[in-house]
């Protein structure tokens, strides 16, 4: 099969252990990133199977009529709105996903918070310019940490908050605090309270039609001058602007943040690059070396399975219906 895997930012995929997996097809990965109908229908041309690396790539209506060829999307992970499901069904096109259950995310979350805290980017490059002390941190034990989401990941960082002695409540959907609860788990006694009185919030909510926007620029407001807010998740979940907006205004007075509106962002183009009181890192949470295998590995295992004549982790199997 001729297969291509777009957004490759640090050309890893083609040394990871399960690329092996994909031995003996015409396999192109490109490296950089391109937005556009036209663009993108270039690129996967003569694609009969992509790859997806998360939502780094968008799949529409407009351009799957652009690739006659393509029979089938192999998502890394889980689908989450980058890939129109009814139109690649309505043209044949198969979607595949899988899951994994690694802790790369939940430990970049966690080492934000830490760094963020310490100040540890600032006081690294202030002893590489010849300079001693410069900020006064301050220590994550005693200190109250709200977890957004007790799924996956948030069970992870609350369990990290524990270990390091902070007070953890939790808060999101009724199934969400009910299983935090189940594990010991406070949870805060309403929204208002959960953004007002955390020091630490980290957020941990699955982006959909239902959460965007979640985080309002009154919730923020709320939050405490020397709070913290962490987002390894998604951006869209905070309103349009509201973050950068809360931060001039000092509530709160800190954020670390792992996610952006567009991706990836090039040029320092992004206002909370700008911004002192913000740790920015270029969406590395799942970027990790057995991650990776994991996903990828999953992918890849789809796509052998399609080629074999078998299916595996297949969402939408109406599409085998279509003529194609």
């Amino acid at each position: 099969m001729r297969i291509v895997i777009p957004d490759d930012h640090q050309d890893c995929v083609r040394l990871l252990d399960c690329f092996g997996k994909l031995a003996g097809h015409d396999v192109r990965v490109f490296n950089d990133t391109v937005k556009g109908t036209d663009a993108l229908a270039e690129r996967f041309a003569d694609a009969e199977a992509i790859v997806l690396t998360r939502e780094r790539t968008r799949i529409d209506a407009a351009l799957l009529d652009r690739l006659p060829r393509l029979r089938l999307i192999s998502q890394t992970g889980k689908l989450a709105g980058h890939v129109d499901l009814d139109a690649c069904t309505a043209r044949g096109v198969l979607v595949t996903e899988g899951s994994g259950a690694g802790s790369a995310t939940a430990e970049i979350a966690w080492a934000l918070a830490l760094a963020s805290r310490r100040h540890l980017v600032s006081e690294a490059n202030r002893l590489r310019e010849g300079k001693w002390q410069g900020h006064l941190g301050q220590q994550l034990s005693g200190q109250r940490l709200g977890v957004w989401s007790y799924g996956r990941i948030g069970r992870q960082v609350a369990g990290y908050g524990r270990a390091f002695g902070m007070q953890v409540w939790v808060w999101g959907r009724e199934a969400s605090t009910a299983a935090a609860r189940a594990d010991g788990f406070e949870v805060a006694p309403s929204r208002d309270a959960f953004f007002a009185q955390s020091d630490v919030i980290s957020l941990h909510v699955r982006l959909g039609a239902e959460t965007t926007g979640i985080v309002t620029a009154d919730d923020l407001a709320r939050m405490k001058p020397a709070a913290l807010l962490v987002n390894t998740s998604r951006a869209e979940l905070i309103a349009p602007g509201a973050l950068e907006h809360a931060l001039a205004r000092g509530r709160p007075g800190f954020a670390a943040v792992d996610v952006y509106e567009q991706e990836p962002v090039l040029g320092a183009r992004h206002p909370l690059l700008a911004l002192p009181n913000v740790l920015c890192t270029p969406h590395i949470g799942y970027v990790e070396k057995d991650n990776y295998e994991r996903y990828f590995g999953i992918a890849f295992d789809n796509i052998v399975a399609f080629a074999q004549g078998r299916l595996t982790g297949v969402v939408n199997p109406a599409a085998l219906s279509v003529a194609r």
